[in-house]
């Protein structure tokens, strides 16, 4: 990934109309473990003590990021609140 890559900014609830590709945005094995682990901190932050974490992904169209508080986490995607979801495949990294 490009770190010189601009990401627009948006609302959670702009998510809902959003499209994911079904493909994976990670490459590196070890980038996927990474980002593995990080959801399940930004879940414990999130439960525990409401923090607000930014959610770095990409669409079907452009790299975005969302400020928000994780909810929940299946193995597929990332709950946020009022049941709106982001593909893991899709989450290029995330910032406590």
């Amino acid at each position: 990934m490009n770190t010189q890559t601009k990401h627009q900014i948006i609302d959670k609830e702009a998510v809902t109309g959003l499209h994911f590709p079904d493909v994976e945005v990670l490459t590196d094995k070890d980038e996927i473990k990474l980002r593995a682990a990080d959801l399940q901190r930004c879940l414990s932050l999130g439960n525990l003590e409401h923090h607000k974490i930014k959610i770095y992904f990409e669409d079907d169209t452009s790299s975005k990021v969302v400020d928000t508080t994780v909810w929940g986490l299946t193995d597929k995607r990332v709950i946020l609140k009022q049941g709106i979801v982001i593909p893991i495949n899709r989450i290029t990294k995330v910032k406590f």
